[in-house]
């Protein structure tokens, strides 16, 4: 498939992505990461994760692995088509399902305002929030060194994310919307789940997976 083909689904994609805040209720996060045993390889073993915690205590109680060979290169801004398949592989398999996924990525922060936490909460009907640890477009004025402070993502002349301080003094991450989830809701959830800079959701996904690969 051409990369053309693959920017018409992108904005397909785009136009069933709901920006207001659609799940029942908000007990259980989850965060989703990948890891792969060679980044540059093509095709390469990966590893998908998920860890479900509990927003009240911060607390994990659920995780689940899974594997698989990725055949798709690395491509700025077509990453969904490189990961999806195992995440979706990942979501159907797992046995607990929290009301909101963290996906270490981009919501609707994206040239074609699908990025892969849109495509996989488009994908699944779940509610999604991206969170990324760099900025792939748009502007924003750097926030003040306190955690909790913030400022607006702008693209286009649209609000697109947010770029936000989850730890004092820390490098901040970029927050963005995915699907069936306002911006400001997002951006709180992910203030209410750091401890350090990176939300705990995801961040356990992301250790839980470096003791997986490190496995004989």
């Amino acid at each position: 498939m051409l990369y053309s083909d693959l920017e018409k689904l992108q904005l397909e994609c785009a136009k069933k992505v709901v920006l207001k805040d659609s799940f029942k209720k908000l007990e259980l996060i989850g965060g989703i990461d990948l890891t792969f045993e060679n980044l540059k390889e093509t095709p390469t073993k990966a590893w998908a994760c998920l860890v479900v915690i509990e927003l009240k205590t911060l607390k994990p109680v659920y995780y689940k692995v899974v594997d698989g060979v990725v055949d798709f290169p690395y491509v700025p801004t077509f990453l969904a088509f490189r990961e999806m398949p195992l995440m979706l592989e990942l979501y159907k398999n797992a046995e607990v399902k929290p009301d909101v996924y963290f996906i270490d990525g981009q919501g609707i922060a994206h040239p074609r305002g699908c990025g892969i936490a849109s495509h996989f909460g488009v994908e699944t009907g779940e509610a999604t929030v991206g969170v990324a640890k760099t900025k792939l477009v748009g502007y924003a004025k750097e926030p003040s060194w306190n955690k909790g402070s913030y400022h607006y993502i702008t693209y286009r002349g649209k609000v697109v994310g947010a770029v936000v301080r989850t730890k004092d003094y820390a490098e901040p991450i970029y927050v963005s919307a995915g699907n069936n989830i306002s911006l400001n809701t997002a951006i709180d959830l992910v203030l209410r789940t750091s401890i350090y800079r990176i939300p705990e959701p995801t961040r356990l996904a992301h250790n839980y997976l470096q003791r997986v690969r490190k496995k004989p």
